[in-house]
Formats: structure tokens, sequence, C-alpha cells
């Protein structure tokens, strides 16, 4: 946070600064940190011996770091709707990344995380990157505030021109301008004084708070006095994407200290997580700064294989998660919606499919039991194999192969499609036993035929399932 949003905000709150909020309601605030691309071996605590992200890193001793957390989509429109939704994001029809101006986007009749969380009595804020729609800030297509956000700070897709200076956020509707600064400690320091205002305003009241980082997804711009902290980065743009998920480190650590400030810390959950895997350095010419790192996982950004999906996960909450802890928990993004919703008091409709569990026993270190294995479907994946699903250590991926269709080239799903999509026959299996084979090294699908058969009856029906269920496109 700048010395001139502090200076503002310590104006705007003076008593909030100098003394804790007190609050009756003992339900927990919630915040939900979302980068773009980060690696999974990009954080110091998950391994990355040159960037330094010591708030992160604090943020992890303070409570929980999942080594087996999940996005809902190697790829960032679908794994945001599949995070607000709990669903698989093929249901609500988002299938790949939305470019601006495309009719696709997460319907007004999707049952949302914020919207749950309004209605059982929370305030709510967003805060950063949507990507839910194509249509942004327009009548055309349902925007944040439909979804239950009481404010929301926003972008279509990524900060333009850049991470500096970012000229195309609005607020609430209203085009805000070019902002100084760099987006994520522009979009923390949104965050931050609408908490402050909020707890000003009503402090018995939770709060909700989803804060979308654009970094360290292209085009990426970073802090000079960052960049020249790392000299030996020897190839080009490194020491930018390092400084700049540093930077992003540091946007964390200024909501850390706004909660300690305010005196929340101890009752506010706080997730901290990515939507996907990272960017490769050769898909496109001006992805040259992007250096994030899988880690000692297969693949990347837009792959099924662990590197397009599985992602940095923290969660703290002095109150009720002990500190210090690492788990191997297989948890998804998609189960957020149903564990908040046990801790919140929220109210889920009686129809509603979530693909998500329940995960808070997790938090405890204690087992639980997940209703339906995770699962993917990513017609668009830059390896062969479009699904994946695990269940424990196993992990089954498969090919589709669907009559009159050219499955790989899919970027959404028209009406015409749905049908050949929900018929068509998994095959190619690659079978891992990740408890073993971390890097999925190792098929063993040859050697184990009746384990893949056994988990592709289980794969081929849950995608079906989807296949059928999911919003096609007119």
């Amino acid at each position: 946070m700048t010395r001139s949003l502090l200076a503002a905000l310590a104006c705007l709150l003076p008593g909030a600064l100098a003394s804790p909020f007190a609050a009756a309601d003992e339900r927990p605030n919630i915040i939900v940190i979302l980068c773009d691309d980060l690696g999974y071996g990009d954080l110091a605590c998950y391994g990355n011996p040159t960037i330094r992200t010591p708030h992160l890193d604090a943020l992890a001793a303070g409570g929980i770091r999942f080594t087996d957390f999940y996005s809902t989509s190697p790829v960032c429109s679908p794994s945001r709707t599949g995070l607000l939704t709990g669903r698989t994001p093929n249901r609500a029809g988002v299938y790949d990344w939305i470019p601006g101006g495309s009719p696709v986007h997460m319907r007004a009749s999707e049952f949302t995380l914020p919207a749950m969380l309004k209605k059982a009595g929370y305030a709510t804020c967003m805060s950063g990157k949507w990507h839910c729609n194509g249509k942004f800030n327009t009548d055309a297509q349902p925007q944040p505030g439909d979804f239950g956000f009481d404010h929301w700070f926003a972008t279509q897709n990524n900060a333009a021109p850049s991470h500096r200076d970012p000229e195309n956020f609005v607020r609430n509707g209203e085009p805000a301008g070019a902002t100084e600064g760099f987006s994520c400690r522009i979009v923390a320091g949104e965050t931050i004084s609408w908490i402050g205002r909020h707890l000003q305003a009503d402090a018995d009241r939770p709060f909700f708070a989803y804060v979308a980082f654009h970094e360290p997804h292209e085009p990426i711009d970073s802090p000079a006095e960052l960049v020249a902290g790392y000299p030996d980065a020897a190839e080009r743009g490194q020491a930018l994407y390092y400084a700049n998920v540093e930077n992003m480190d540091r946007a964390v650590g200024d909501l850390t200290a706004a909660l300690d400030r305010f005196g929340v810390a101890d009752n506010t959950l706080v997730v901290f997580t990515s939507d996907n895997g990272p960017e490769t350095l050769n898909r496109y010419r001006s992805a040259w700064r992007s250096h994030g790192t899988p880690g000692p996982l297969r693949g990347m950004k837009l792959h099924t294989h662990e590197a397009g999906v599985r992602v940095a996960g923290i969660v703290r909450w002095p109150r009720q998660i002990e500190a210090g802890q690492v788990s191997g928990a297989p948890v998804s993004a998609l189960d957020l919606l149903p564990t908040f919703a046990g801790l919140a008091a929220g109210e889920l409709p009686v129809d509603l499919h979530l693909d998500g569990t329940d995960v808070n026993e997790a938090f405890h270190g204690r087992p639980f039991e997940r209703r339906q294995p995770l699962f993917w479907c990513y017609y668009a994946a830059l390896n062969e194999a479009k699904v994946a699903m695990r269940q424990g250590d196993w992990k089954l991926l498969a090919t589709v192969r669907a009559e009159g269709l050219e499955v790989a080239r899919l970027r959404t799903v028209k009406s015409g499609q749905k049908e050949a999509l929900a018929a068509a026959e998994l095959g190619g299996f690659e079978l891992y036993n990740l408890g073993e084979d971390l890097a999925e090294a190792r098929d063993l699908a040859a050697e184990m035929p009746k384990k893949v058969e056994a988990m592709a009856d289980t794969l081929r029906a849950l995608y079906r399932d989807v296949a059928s269920g999911a919003h096609a496109w007119e």
C-alpha cells in the first residue's frame, strides 16, 4: 500500500486505524486472493530458490499450505467461473478464455459464492480481473454487481496497457480512468479502502472480498527497484517476471497488514491460490516475460497434466486453523463455495448440483469424504488428453473423439454440437500414481488394464453427466 493511500485511509478512518473493530457476528470474514498464471513452483514456500515471497511464506506459516490444491480449469475464464459457482465450468457454458466482445458469459441464472454470502448477511466486494463475460460493463450481459457484489472494481481481462498505470478499470459501472501504480497494489488498495469503510459503517457485519490479481499474466511490468534485485537473472524477461511475483507478494502483505491494523485478522479466513498454471514462453510472441515454473509438475497452462491445474493453495484463519500445517489432501477451488456455505450459514438451493465438497475438515488435518472425484474437461488442451480425473492418488486422463467435430479446436460449444460431445468416445487413456510419480513420467495404463477400466467407467459417467448437462450457446 502506498503512503498516499495510507494517508487517505487514515483521514477516512481515524478511529479505525487506532483501535480494533469489535464484531458481534462470530462468522469469519472471508478473503479469496486469486493470481493469474502463477506457476506451482513460483513461491519460496513451494520451493522456488530465487523469487522473494516473504508475505506469502508468512501466510503459509500462519495457517495451512496445501501441496495438492487444484484450479477448476487450466485456463482463466472457466477457472474463475468454476471458483465462483462450485461447479465444473462447462456446466455454465464457459469452456475457454473469453475474448472481449464475445457472447459467452457467466449467465445470471448461475448460483454464485458472493450471492450466497450476501444473502447470508455478508458485505461483498470484488477487486481485480473479472473475465467472466465478453461484453464487459454493458447491459448486454451480467456484470459483477449482478452476482452479489456490493462493490466492484474490475477489468474485463488484463490490466491495460500493462500492470503499470492501468487505464481500463471500472468501478461500479463507471470507468475509473488512468490509475497510477501497479495493478496488484491498486487492486489490494481498493480492497483495503472498501474493508475500512465497511468496518467503520457496520463492524458487526462480516465481509467477503474476492481479490483477483492480474499478476503475473502478460503483459508484465514491474517496479524497477524490484527488477534490479535479480541481477543474476540470465534470460530475457526473467528479472521482470521474478519482480512481478515479488510485487504481487507485497500486495498480499498490504492486505494482511491492513487486517492487522483493523484488528480483524484473527477471525478472517484468507485463501490464496491461482487460476491455472504458468504460461509458456513460446505460445505467442509477447510472452517473452513468462518465466513461471511448474516446479516438479508436468505441463504448463492449457494442459490437463498436473502443471495446468495444480496450483498454490494457502489458507489462514488464526482463530480456527492451527499454524504451520502442510497438507497433501486433494482440495479444489470448486470446494470453496460449499465450504464457505458451511462456515457462513449460507443457503444452497436444493436442486443445485455442486461438483465441489465441503472441505472444512481438511483445514484441521482431518479426512473428509469427497462426493465425486476431481474432474476437468478442457477441449482445447494443448496435450492430447482433454479430460482428467483424480481419485485418491490415482489420475486418469483421456482423449475425446466426437463424431463430426475437431474437439481440439472447440473454444465453446454450440447447441448443435452438444449431442455429439455427450456421446463422445473416451480413449487414449493415461494412468498415473501421483503419490509415487508426481511428474507423471510413468504411464501405468498398459501395466494396469483393470485399474484403467475401473476408473474409466467412473470417468465416462462423470464426463457424460457434465457434457449432457453443460450449457450450449445458440
